[in-house]
């Protein structure tokens, strides 16, 4: 946090005084010391350690947007008003990491002090009720986690964003289709613009489903953007990073404490970071789908695993193999095990792996055997590649071998030796997966 106020204070006097406040409203300084409790009494963590918290909120709302425009974004219907999509991302102090963790936007928690008796609902509603500062006091309350900045934007202010940031570029290795989202992309990688962007983050009707689907899609967007920013060069100098905040101005909104310095100084920061330096997660969850009168189908958080999350946020530790915050007992995958098809040559290798889940085929597999080594061997095709990695994850000693030619069947060839098998687990909560650095994100 010192780190990136002093950053800040330098690019404020590099740019002379010319940037333009991208979040559209009023700048103050921060008081000398704005720590305070939360529900339970605690101190959140203190300023100026631990690194910086900035939380990312994207509303749903067609305020401002004409019939014309809410046909071409596809955001047709009736706005909640309330936080579409939210994600907290934390700097590390040393500036070395950057921690994205997204919050579902049903999770079901009790929203902090706004003037009325104590009460939950789902987090987004949070932003119907008082804002973007009972949305950021709320994400604290339930987190632990002190924010430094908020930062938000709408479906037209997403989309500027994007435009403005030369486009996005993302891929796929089967079809999209969501008739309701206006979106189509066949297999392959794509740059799009703004207003695809939009539908690509919001689409539900694409396997996986609904909100918990898509916020995988929404990590590699962000994950995307910034590998290409970095790789382009447009945050690699001071005078670059505060001409690229100053490009936003009118698209973003931010808290009265966040300058446009500081927010310069992130970009600065985070535009150095390499893939492998981010990582990208969701909220762990005991329940996708806890029903509350008044309040329809909700998340619930896995408390262990998410006070995992958030203590090792606090205490600025990466997310990436943290095993408290992994499923207890196993490792997580991030595709349903019945979905891997696979023949086995060695029936106790297969048996093990049918009893954790995986569908194990009859008959003998077709590739060669291990003949001139000793270890195990997984074949797989093109198509197979995210199941190879799944059943990677139960055989850590095998030797993954693509085949061009061979479809979704997986053939494993067991050897005299790599014949441990790890129990896995697929990791429903995270819907897909655990958490990933953002080199496992990237196009190919």
């Amino acid at each position: 946090m010192r780190r990136l106020l002093t950053s800040a204070v330098l690019l404020a006097t590099l740019a002379g005084g010319t940037v333009t406040a991208a979040a559209g409203q009023p700048v103050r300084e921060p008081d000398g010391d704005d720590r305070h409790p939360d529900r339970s009494g605690r101190i959140l963590d203190t300023p100026g350690s631990d690194g910086t918290n900035i939380l990312l909120a994207g509303l749903d709302s067609r305020s401002g947007l004409t019939r014309e425009q809410r046909n071409k974004l596809h955001v047709g219907g009736v706005a909640c008003d309330c936080t579409d999509v939210m994600m907290l991302a934390h700097l590390s102090e040393d500036e070395q990491r950057l921690s994205v963790v997204s919050i579902l936007r049903d999770s079901y928690v009790e929203y902090a002090e706004h003037g009325h008796p104590r009460h939950s609902g789902k987090i987004n509603a949070a932003w119907q009720h008082g804002g973007g500062d009972l949305t950021r006091r709320t994400v604290e309350q339930a987190t632990g986690v002190r924010i430094d900045h908020y930062v938000e934007t709408d479906f037209q202010g997403f989309a500027g964003v994007i435009d403005r940031l030369g486009g996005a570029t993302v891929c796929t290795a089967k079809p999209v289709f969501d008739k309701a989202a206006g979106l189509r992309l066949p297999p392959g990688t794509h740059r799009i613009n703004g207003n695809k962007s939009v539908r690509y983050v919001r689409a539900r009707h694409v396997n996986p489903p609904g909100d918990g689907g898509r916020v995988r899609r929404q990590q590699r967007l962000v994950s995307g953007v910034l590998d290409r920013l970095r790789n382009s060069g447009v945050l690699a100098s001071p005078a670059r990073a505060v001409a690229t905040v100053g490009a936003l101005h009118g698209l973003v909104r931010t808290d009265p404490h966040t300058t446009p310095a500081q927010l310069a100084a992130l970009a600065l920061t985070v535009g150095r970071l390499r893939p492998e330096q981010t990582e990208f997660t969701n909220v762990p969850v005991a329940d996708a789908d806890h029903r509350v009168p008044g309040h329809g189908s909700t998340v619930l958080w896995d408390r262990e695993r998410s006070d995992a999350l958030w203590a090792a946020l606090r205490a600025d530790r990466p997310v990436t193999g943290d095993r408290r915050i992994q499923p207890t007992g196993a490792t997580a995958v991030g595709v349903p095990l019945s979905a891997v098809h696979l023949r086995v040559s060695d029936e106790t290798i297969g048996f093990a792996l049918l009893r954790m889940g995986f569908t194990v085929r009859s008959g003998e597999p077709r590739q060669a055997g291990p003949k001139e080594h000793d270890g195990t061997v997984i074949h797989y095709g093109p198509s197979a590649a995210r199941h190879a990695e799944a059943l990677h994850a139960a055989l850590p000693e095998a030797r993954l071998r693509m085949v061009r030619d061979m479809g979704r069947v997986i053939e494993v060839q067991v050897g005299r030796g790599g014949r441990t098998v790890v129990p896995v687990v697929y990791d429903r909560t995270g819907f897909e997966g655990p958490p990933v650095t953002g080199d496992r994100l990237r196009c190919p």
